[in-house]
């Protein structure tokens, strides 16, 4: 499993019915499976109502009062009743496999009428030009001298603990000089399909597709992929195992302290949360913070192998899927002036082959493809915000 540093970032289980293609019911010995990824994302606050309408194309639905009431986090104004949070549906399908079309790749997913978009054509990128200059010293040169600072605050709380903030000096830190305190605190990452790992990749959403999803759309039902460089795949997902609820904050006022204590819903099938903060001084200074109790460089969470998530929950990295409040202490609230909130709450993850694979599988099998769904819900929006109170306590 390989490990990363993150600095500035970025469901429910599911169980699906596999139906096996005539002629790949044994597998494929020796031959690398086609691989597909599908990322399911529920994202709300201030880009939360930026979904297009039912079957719309472009970016279209985006209005001031959807990111208000986006911002709004599903609160009423004050004595007012609540209302539905605005959010949106994102969707990323990769697919990478080891054969080579005799023509022009082409591939698409056929979802399920629910979904509301159509079927979807995976495009196959051409490779992206290198334009950072190979000479060392002129890459130095164009990037300049770094500056500034970088205050790394974590943990839940009303008051940072003693020895925070760590605090990065650009200048210090590219001349070799490490501050005391800082550790290299990593989380696990995944790597999924890519152009540059396979001989033939495709992926949506691309430049030939602008379908949206929208917010009503559902991945319930039977989906179909299949292309001139890939097997045809065949899988159904069950009405309880669809995009993860979107995060509704009840809370986020600031404390006489200057703490901003966050509460927000349950989510059914969230397994991990992660809240972070970024923000700057009057001096220009970065004001990082995350809920983790141990120091991690991480501005969001990306998603994390299954199997990692219950230690990092025991480390304090993560705080359970449970949870439904954490603090932001004072001395964060308070350096970071317009503090961007992001908040990840991690679903499961569920994984699909034909043939399925079987009890006692010896250590050279291989199906004829694999299939992965990974769920998540963010928010974004910013810290302290009591958008009821700019709104004159209007519902």
């Amino acid at each position: 499993m390989k490990t990363r540093s993150v600095l500035l970032g970025g469901g429910a289980v599911l169980a699906m019915i596999v139906i096996v293609p005539h002629g790949l019911a044994q597998g494929s010995q020796g031959k690398p499976p086609a691989i597909y990824w599908m990322t399911a994302e529920t994202t709300a606050g201030l880009m939360g109502g930026m979904a297009a309408p039912a079957g719309g194309r472009g970016a279209g639905g985006m209005n001031m009062g959807s990111m208000l009431g986006g911002l709004l986090g599903g609160r009423g104004g004050s004595g007012g009743a609540s209302r539905p949070p605005s959010y949106s549906h994102l969707l990323h399908f990769q697919l990478g496999t080891a054969q080579k079309p005799a023509g022009a790749p082409a591939a698409e997913h056929v979802p399920p009428q629910g979904l509301q978009t159509g079927t979807l054509p995976l495009d196959s990128p051409r490779p992206a030009r290198n334009t950072e200059p190979s000479d060392p010293t002129e890459y130095a040169r164009q990037m300049g001298k770094p500056k500034g600072r970088m205050l790394i605050y974590w943990g839940c709380g009303e008051h940072a603990p003693v020895g925070q903030p760590v605090i990065i000096d650009f200048a210090n830190l590219t001349a070799g000089k490490v501050p005391a305190g800082l550790t290299t605190g990593s989380l696990p990452t995944m790597t999924p399909p890519s152009a540059s790992a396979h001989a033939s990749y495709g992926e949506w959403p691309n430049a030939r597709s602008e379908v949206m999803v929208p917010s009503t759309g559902k991945l319930a039902g039977a989906h179909v992929v299949r292309g001139n460089y890939t097997p045809q795949m065949q899988f159904a997902i069950a009405p309880d195992q669809d995009f993860l609820p979107p995060i509704v904050l009840d809370s986020q006022e600031a404390a006489s302290s200057g703490a901003v204590p966050l509460a927000w819903r349950s989510i059914a099938g969230a397994k991990a949360w992660l809240a972070s903060t970024m923000g700057a001084t009057k001096k220009g200074d970065v004001v990082l913070w995350t809920s983790s109790s141990s120091q991690i460089m991480a501005m969001t969470l990306d998603f994390v192998p299954q199997d990692a998530i219950p230690g990092l929950i025991q480390k304090g990295t993560l705080l359970p899927g449970t949870a439904t409040q954490c603090t932001v202490p004072a001395e964060v609230a308070k350096a970071g002036e317009g503090a961007m909130l992001r908040m990840v709450a991690l679903g499961g993850e569920a994984n699909f082959s034909a043939p399925a694979r079987p009890k006692n599988a010896p250590a050279n099998w291989q199906p004829d493809w694999i299939a992965k769904l990974r769920v998540k819900s963010t928010y974004g929006g910013l810290l302290g915000m009591d958008m009821a109170a700019m709104m004159g306590g209007r519902n």
